[in-house]
């Protein structure tokens, strides 16, 4: 049992004999005490200001002389309002010590076959190009908050919809016709997604020089220009071939969709995420219409004079939202409800939540709304895990005009960053060149991971790759180096036959007790990152723990500690600290290299 369970239940224990008010011991948050106040943890008592009918600063003694009186763990205590500080006597700290390092499952909850069934969505890639510097950040998102549900209790599924038909892919495939000369990756030495994108971005190389010449020749405008291109039209027929399941068209389609996934599962492998359940597309729209035909019979859908189909929600605030054109294909929104169909039928969900930008913020409004309307019992309270943009020093990126920052060329440079960085600083002397190759990704990937997992989602932020590999500071290499550190010194403890013994009889100073304090926050933080859904909470939690045992290591000796109780009170303290952020990393996807 952790101190805040301890003085919580002793609280309970508290109002209910000096009181008897019935409190929930669930219910009694502990602070940690503020810096300019004495104590450790922090009890308010004004919920209890009502039933007791005295003050809060008499509600706060009473409560305090009963604690000192009756819990072996409060030294002593002091009122500041409504507020009671509780001085934990020293000794006890030992003890807490004790069962975190015996809890090596400490911070996280095992899922059971009871627990809730939470869907999330992420990557949501086109096939029309690779995955960029904004699908990295999405990707982290997700599969970091696909762990800390987990690490929360949620039998978690992870889910991807792949973007595989429409205009942009057609452009793709038109473009290879055209001036592939029949490149394929193994020809080309190129991944399937690389070469994919490069006729993508050739298509609007070659659109927008025939836009030019018809403004010029013909004296039209620019739009009029883009409405008469031949260009544009072959794409258009190729979608509706597509549609029309033409055995060429479809043919040519599944080959180079081939190439593009296995370029993006080479790229997922070495991000370290991964997925499920795979939904296309190309198989969820036809289910999406299908949908909105039934609601449509319904009375919930209407149909307008030109055939197109809409859904009316104005009642709701809201505007009237196209579902199927007038041609009778499909919208982005309505394939978004055909996944939906698919992913009730397949699992039975109890949360959905959706990681997409924060530009699709009315998207989201208007799909929990429909699927409310539809009669999906999740629907309703669907989450759209709205994150905000991620853009470069030098602004933003345009996939048409090949100005991306590519997911492979960004972990490739942030690992020869890495590299070069360690170097100098000689921390990779007297390595082999596998270890050093290994630690080198290991940094570099675990930079690019922190940076942007430490930002708030929900904030627009700018990612700057030399920034990021920094071995002082909220990085990702810092922690990774303390990390490494502290499993330096347990081999050296090791190697000099220092086992971590009884030391119950310690009394902890200062530092340690804070760097104990620090170890016993962590199931808090997880359980706040999960309601949240913020990883940034476990990042800047994994920064505070690395910085308060650097505090403890410069001022604690260790290794040179002649008093048994003490140093193995400190090689505990030393090795439970390593394994909490091992942990906390962990559920970045940020791996922990021993050495460094």
């Amino acid at each position: 049992m952790s101190i805040d369970n301890i003085i919580s239940q002793a609280v309970a224990a508290a109002v209910k004999a000096l009181y008897n008010i019935e409190a929930d011991p669930s219910t009694i948050a502990c602070q940690t005490t503020r810096k300019e106040f004495e104590g450790d943890l922090t009890i308010v008592v004004f919920p209890w200001v009502k039933a007791a009918r005295k003050s809060p600063e008499a509600i706060g003694r009473e409560i305090g002389e009963w604690l000192v009186d009756n819990e072996p763990a409060v030294a002593s205590f002091n009122v500041v309002k409504g507020f009671l500080n509780i001085v934990i006597e020293p000794s006890f700290w030992a003890a807490v010590l004790g069962h975190i390092s015996a809890d090596k499952n400490w911070g996280i909850t095992e899922a059971t076959e009871a627990s809730p069934l939470v869907m999330v969505e992420y990557s949501s890639p086109n096939t029309n190009k690779p995955l960029h510097l904004g699908h990295v950040r999405n990707n982290l998102l997700g599969s970091s908050l696909a762990r800390i549900l987990a690490a929360c209790g949620n039998r978690v599924v992870r889910t991807n919809i792949v973007n595989d038909r429409g205009i942009h892919i057609c452009k793709s495939m038109l473009a290879w016709q055209k001036w592939g000369d029949g490149a394929t990756p193994e020809s080309t030495g190129k991944k399937g997604d690389h070469l994919i994108g490069d006729f993508y971005v050739a298509f609007d190389k070659h659109y927008r020089a025939e836009v030019k010449e018809l403004m010029e020749t013909r004296g039209i405008s620019k739009e009029e220009a883009e409405a008469a291109s031949p260009l544009m039209a072959e794409a258009r027929e190729m979608l509706r071939k597509w549609e029309a399941k033409d055995p060429e068209v479809r043919a040519l389609w599944e080959k180079m969709n081939s190439w593009v996934y296995a370029g993006f599962d080479e790229t997922y492998k070495r991000m370290g995420v991964g997925f499920d359940k795979i939904y296309y597309e190309s198989e969820t729209y036809l289910e999406g219409k299908e949908k909105v035909l039934e609601g449509l019979e319904k009375g919930i859908m209407f149909r307008k004079e030109d055939g197109s189909v809409w859904a009316d929600l104005t009642d709701a605030g809201l505007d009237q939202k196209l579902l199927l054109r007038s041609d009778g294909t499909s919208v982005y929104m309505t394939q978004d409800i055909g996944t939906a169909k698919l992913r009730y039928q397949d699992f039975p969900i109890d949360k959905m939540i959706y990681v997409v930008g924060n530009e699709q913020n009315y998207h989201f409004q208007v799909l929990s709304l429909l699927l409310d309307r539809l009669g999906f019992a999740w629907g309703k309270d669907l989450v759209h895990f709205s994150y905000g943009m991620v853009e470069l020093p030098e602004g933003k990126m345009k996939s048409r005009e090949g100005t991306v920052v590519d997911a492979d060329d960004l972990m490739d440079e942030m690992v020869s960053t890495a590299r070069a960085v360690s170097e100098e600083l000689g921390k990779l002397d007297g390595l082999s060149d596998a270890e050093r190759d290994a630690i080198t990704e290991a940094i570099g990937l675990g930079a690019l991971k922190y940076f942007l997992l430490k930002v708030d989602p929900r904030k627009n932020m700018t990612f700057n790759p030399k920034e990021s590999i920094d071995f002082n500071g909220n990085t990702g290499p810092f922690i990774q180096y303390t990390y490494a550190r502290i499993r330096s010194l347990m081999r050296k403890a090791a190697d000099a036959g220092m086992e971590i013994g009884d030391y119950v009889t310690a009394v902890p100073g200062a530092r340690e007790v804070a760097l104990i304090q620090r170890l016993g926050d962590f199931p808090s933080v997880v359980a706040e990152a999960g309601r949240s859904y913020s990883p940034a909470l476990i990042a800047n939690y994994c920064y505070d723990l690395t910085k308060e045992y650097n505090q403890f290591y410069h001022d604690c000796s260790i290794l040179r500690e002649e008093d048994a109780a003490v140093r193995s009170l400190r090689l505990d303290l030393s090795a439970t600290t390593a394994r909490t952020l091992a942990a906390g990393m962990g559920l970045l996807g940020i791996t922990m290299p021993d050495r460094m």
